[in-house]
């Protein structure tokens, strides 16, 4: 193999990760047939199938799963060498690329990605909503957030919020007809608004108080799978609603919902960044975390 190789390499890595020649294409800026060629050709010297094709999609062979592993180390390498080429023109720039929960894209980044676009207007930053806890590495992704209680250990972690909590809450219309739950097994009798991960399991609501700990799986009308829609529908008396205490704050203090079992819902630690531990950190994740850093 000689430093020739390397483009097509590169074409074979996005292929993979795209799961397809036109998608490489769009990713790298060239014709379909110029990827086809490129990872024929490799084939070809190598003397080895490397991705199995099908009228529907592109995936490694064995062998090319194999000869991906080993490479990928080495391109993030030549990728963090050009990033740092690029950024050492005194401000951080290039692609960062992140895994996110929709909670934590509404809650934690949000309110300031207009300011931290300002602030770095050569950063091209892309946030992929994803629910279930993703390999960065694996996924192609620059960092992830996640809530502290969900971080790997062997992740470097860093804290962009600060702690939360959940809040139980309905109209006062619903606690008119409906009485005031004192523990959450009361919960049982009550028309709950209930939540759908995106994995397909139902959450159970969690609650804690002086040691005791209660997994509940309630019971209601409604399943949504989206908190914004779960608090919409609380406030318009579909129910009783779990959730975290930042979507129903406003609603709370004029008195649009009231809130129960607080007692019940104690604070834990918010969202973080995590990142692999590398030799070298690009400028623009350092840029990023930098910004959302939170000190507690």
């Amino acid at each position: 193999m000689t430093r020739s190789h390397l483009p097509q390499l590169a074409v074979l890595a996005a292929v993979a990760q795209s799961g397809s020649f036109r998608g490489a294409a769009r990713e790298l800026g060239i014709a379909p047939s110029a990827v086809s060629h490129a990872v024929s050709s490799l084939e070809a010297r190598l003397g080895v199938r490397l991705l199995s094709r099908n009228t529907r999609s592109v995936a490694p062979t064995e062998e090319g799963a194999q000869l991906l592993e080993r490479l990928r180390p080495a391109l993030s390498e030549i990728d963090l060498a050009l990033e740092a080429a690029i950024e050492s023109r005194d401000r951080p720039a290039g692609n960062l690329r992140l895994t996110v929960p929709r909670t934590a894209a509404h809650l934690a980044l949000t309110p300031r990605l207009g300011a931290f676009a300002s602030a770095y207007p050569d950063i091209v930053l892309e946030i992929v909503i994803e629910d279930r806890f993703t390999d960065v590495v694996e996924g192609g992704f620059d960092a992830g957030v996640r809530l502290g209680e969900s971080l790997q250990r062997d992740m470097i972690a860093v804290r962009i919020g600060p702690d939360i909590r959940g809040a139980v809450v309905a109209t006062p219309s619903y606690f008119n007809a409906m009485p005031r739950p004192r523990h959450p097994r009361d919960l049982l009798q009550h028309r709950c608004i209930r939540f759908r991960f995106s994995s397909g399991v139902l959450y159970h609501w969690e609650f804690e108080k002086d040691g005791e700990e209660i997994e509940l799986p309630v019971h209601g009308p409604l399943i949504l799978d989206e908190d914004h829609l779960v608090a919409n529908a609380a406030l318009d008396g579909a129910g009783i609603a779990f959730l975290f205490e930042d979507y129903v704050a406003t609603a709370i203090a004029d008195g649009r919902l009231v809130r129960v079992l607080e007692d019940w819902c104690p604070s834990f630690e918010g969202f973080f960044v995590y990142y692999p531990s590398r030799r070298q950190m690009r400028p623009a994740l350092r840029a990023f975390v930098d910004f959302f850093k939170v000190s507690v």
